[in-house]
């Protein structure tokens, strides 16, 4: 198993955004984290990165109890993390912004890895110049996943990736995660627009309030997951 949560519990302040839940991310796949507003995939992902802390519970990465230690050392272990909402560096051109997720690795390892990504998105190749925060808001979501894929992490965490994209920019970005993990990426995502996100997974899990309420493949939660979608 590359990731596995364990009894984990989220708060902030007085409020428990996630209560007890246990999630296993097994190498090679791509796992779904799916439910409405405020049922706590946020909240799960960030707590798996290191942004909040975790009040009770452990998060295991590769065999490694990384409940405690901090973000960076998260990120070199192998966990990469495109945010939800793009957050482009608006000022630095594409290619920049591709190549900070590569950071570290060498020049000859960020050339391959800009390489396959303009051959994954043309648009890498042909804006290469272009200030990030000029792009439309699916151009820039193309951009912030291009970053976190290029340091070809073991696991990639993606919050909400489809949010407020036309068709055109779901399907690049569908095909891109199905290419990434043919590459050998374990993929864990959050989404409310289940419909495009259970053509990619291979399990899930249905949250509701902080809690998780339904686990299994694909199958096995559809029904569920498509009711949250009109949540």
């Amino acid at each position: 198993m590359l990731l596995r949560i364990e009894d984990l519990w989220v708060r902030y302040g007085g409020i428990t955004a996630l209560s007890g839940i246990s999630i296993d991310v097994p190498e090679g796949e791509t796992v779904l984290l799916v439910g409405a507003n405020g049922a706590g995939k946020s909240s799960t992902i960030n707590a798996i990165i290191g942004l909040v802390p975790a009040a009770k519970g452990r998060i295991i990465f590769a065999g490694t109890d990384i409940s405690h230690i901090p973000c960076e050392r998260r990120a070199r272990l192998g966990i990469g993390y495109s945010p939800e909402g793009r957050r482009v560096f608006p000022t630095m051109s594409v290619t920049d912004n591709v190549l900070s997720g590569a950071f570290g690795l060498g020049r000859k390892r960020q050339m391959e890895a800009l390489e396959w990504l303009r051959s994954t998105f043309p648009l890498l190749h042909d804006r290469a110049s272009q200030p990030a925060g000029q792009l439309s808001g699916g151009q820039q979501q193309i951009v912030a996943l291009a970053r976190a894929m290029a340091s070809f992490p073991k696991l990639l965490l993606m919050d909400e990736p489809f949010l407020g994209l036309a068709p055109v920019w779901i399907k690049q970005i569908s095909d891109a995660i199905l290419q990434l993990r043919a590459r050998g990426t374990t993929v864990l995502m959050t989404e409310q627009m289940a419909r495009p996100a259970l053509k990619l997974a291979t399990s899930g899990y249905v949250m509701r309030g902080g809690e998780v309420r339904r686990s299994g493949p694909v199958d096995a939660i559809r029904d569920l997951a498509l009711a949250d979608e009109y949540l």
